[in-house]
């Protein structure tokens, strides 16, 4: 097998490098900079020019890290890569594999749906195609986003007309930037918790284009806030910081807020179904354009996902690792 499955990550042995590893090793290529796929302790990263600058700012100054473009051809010990546009968040990627005539792609977190900035997803031709299943189920099948900004939009306008100010909690790298990219020209002021702030900062330092923001400190008049838009981390819920915003209305964007219950059980007042992995017509529709033979489920309903692809022609496996996909919206952040 070109790549296998390992206690330490996804290993291609020919060139002696793991993709995503999660425990410590020598070399890593890395998909994107969310903290489920990108670890701490290795020797070497190597990973899309985008995502340099927040690996530094979470693992540290001191990590060696690579960098490549899009579509720009590298070779470890006769092994041929190539990163290519996932769509997941700025910086995320696709690995290409080669060796000896065979094709694997590992697909990271990927959606197909562009968001407006993040680079667009790629198909990449692959004998063997190891995708995400984050939301492997026929349920999930996302509105476009253009209709659910469109929503997100009339709350806020509702929120800004009684001076209750809007809080949405959203995960700082990828669906921040999303957000705050899609609703900025109706918008009048944006609001940002440090930590969105933060990789704000560091990617626009990068060059990346995102829209102006301000910064919620100490020296903020929080009085003066009022009826604005603010966005959060999922972990500002119940926090002295969120109530010094008083009043306000929460609201949560992701693909879980799907199912019903699940904003009741998160205590908000809003739900946003937007998330940066694909649903199930694009799970779908970027197997197919990958024109696999084999596909390899990770990380979401593998099993389910895996048998509904051998029932409709692929040679379909589930394989297990501690990548998280969407459930990270809820439970973390990057700070």
């Amino acid at each position: 097998m070109l790549l296998e499955f390992t206690n330490k990550g996804i290993y291609c042995p020919q060139a002696d490098v793991y993709i995503d590893p999660w425990r410590t090793v020598d070399k890593a290529i890395i998909t994107h900079a969310h903290s489920d796929h990108a670890r701490w302790g290795m020797k070497h990263y190597l990973c899309h020019e985008k995502s340099k600058a927040i690996l530094h700012h979470r693992l540290g100054k001191e990590i060696n890290v690579e960098t490549k473009k899009y579509n720009e051809p590298f070779t470890i010990n006769g092994v041929g890569f190539s990163l290519h546009p996932a769509g997941h968040v700025i910086g995320s990627s696709q690995i290409r594999v080669e060796h000896k005539g065979e094709v694997w792609v590992v697909s990271g977190d990927y959606k197909t749906e562009c968001d407006g900035i993040s680079d667009a997803f790629e198909p990449v031709k692959c004998n063997t195609f190891i995708t995400e299943c984050t939301f492997g189920l026929p349920i999930y099948n996302w509105h476009p986003q253009i209709d659910v900004f469109n929503e997100m939009i009339r709350w806020i306008k509702q929120n800004e007309a009684d001076k209750i100010n809007s809080v949405i909690f959203a995960y700082a790298l990828g669906k921040a930037q999303r957000i705050i990219q899609n609703i900025y020209p109706y918008v009048e002021e944006l609001y940002t918790h440090g930590a969105i702030e933060n990789t704000n900062k560091i990617l626009r330092e990068s060059e990346t284009n995102i829209a102006p923001t301000i910064l919620i400190n100490k020296e903020s008049d929080l009085k003066k806030i009022k009826g604005k838009v603010i966005i959060a981390p999922p972990s500002a819920q119940d926090t002295p910081w969120l109530r010094k915003l008083e009043p306000y209305k929460t609201a949560l964007a992701s693909g879980w807020m799907t199912l019903r219950g699940a904003r009741r059980r998160r205590n908000i007042d809003k739900g946003f179904v937007i998330s940066d992995h694909a649903d199930w017509n694009g799970l779908n529709s970027a197997i197919k354009n990958t024109g696999c033979e084999t596909v390899i489920a990770t990380h979401g309903y593998t099993e389910i996902f895996s048998k509904w692809l051998r029932q409709i022609g692929y040679r379909a496996i589930a394989e297990k690792t501690q990548y998280e996909g969407e459930t990270a919206d809820i439970s973390n952040e990057i700070a």
